[in-house]
């Protein structure tokens, strides 16, 4: 197993390289620079070609790749031109939002969708299956934003439910019970928001792996042995139908990171996704290549977990 990770980390460096190379490409595509819209215009221009000689932004794309790319291996990612802070700071202070965002909506989601979908396929073609079956295909065609936009209104604004914006209470002590019960109240609403439309790739996975399964033939020998019915799906449908949710653990946690962008711009909610796309909107470049870095080597040791998670839990896989 040790000399699987170690293979593919060696695999995994290039591939972050390359793509290090494809963000600071794509931003420097992006209109204008980290200086646009940030000075006024009746400035002498040589003052403001003075400040892009000192920030480097005259140099050609190579050099200033390499001076960012070995600033970021020593765990300087910049500085934002719009907060006036360390970019490592800002994320990092936004990264623990984004964090329990993510782990909430993974929680939230894997308790709605393992139970509806053994539901769905142990008894399928009933009245259960059909309700379970048709709200899949309506998250399969709702889109997140909208979704999340309508939870906002009706248990946010209509009925007052839900706090409508922010992570925590104003005026709370961090640390404290009240604390610690404020961030969860506000977690609540956009989590579940999220995972009632993630859930349902996971619901309609379980349900066709189980429907396959129990018409194999070890299952039918199984029957056939007296063996219970509770007993051939507890030890030997289920064990079999749950692996490829267990490889699929991975993938959903960097889907995750892709939903939360929208989640936390929707509901005001400062996380890194809220970050990203004002970020994008004001051209604050350092931010932006730093949060995409981030994402794409997260969906990178994603599909690494993923692999390792299906070698576990059967060893009979072997990840090559």
């Amino acid at each position: 197993m040790w000399k699987i990770v170690a293979r593919r980390i060696t695999i995994m460096i290039p591939q972050i390289l390359l793509l290090s190379i494809f963000v600071f490409l794509l931003a420097k595509a992006m209109p204008g620079d980290a200086l646009s819209g940030l000075i006024d215009p009746n400035i002498d221009p040589k003052a403001i070609a003075e400040k892009r000689i000192q920030l480097g932004l005259n140099k050609p794309w190579y050099e200033q790749y390499w001076d960012w790319i070995t600033s970021a291996l020593q765990g300087d990612l910049g500085q934002s031109f719009r907060f006036k802070m360390p970019v490592t700071e800002l994320v990092g202070e936004r990264m623990a939002n984004t964090f329990w965002l993510s782990l909430a909506t993974l929680v939230f989601t894997y308790l709605i969708a393992i139970p509806l979908g053994i539901i769905s396929g142990r008894y399928n073609d009933t009245l259960a299956d059909r309700m379970i079956t048709g709200y899949t295909y309506i998250g399969f065609a709702a889109p997140l934003f909208i979704f999340a936009l309508v939870m906002l209104w009706v248990f946010g604004f209509h009925f007052g439910w839900f706090p409508t914006g922010g992570s925590v209470e104003p005026g709370s002590t961090p640390g404290t019970a009240a604390y610690i019960a404020s961030k969860l109240y506000h977690l609540l609403l956009p989590a579940l928001s999220m995972a009632l439309i993630t859930t349902v790739t996971t619901v309609q996975m379980l349900r066709n792996e189980i429907i396959d399964t129990k018409f194999k033939d070890f299952i039918v020998t199984a029957r056939a042995k007296g063996a219970s019915e509770s007993r051939i799906y507890n030890r030997h449908v289920l064990r079999n139908s749950l692996l490829p949710i267990a490889a699929f653990f991975g993938y959903e946690l960097t889907g995750l990171i892709g939903g939360t962008v929208f989640i936390e711009s929707i509901f005001s909610y400062p996380g890194m996704g809220q970050l990203f796309l004002s970020s994008i909107s004001l051209r604050d470049f350092s931010v932006v290549t730093a949060l995409v870095l981030l994402y794409g080597v997260a969906s990178i040791l994603g599909s690494l977990l993923s692999d390792l998670i299906l070698g576990i839990v059967d060893p009979r896989i072997r990840i090559k």
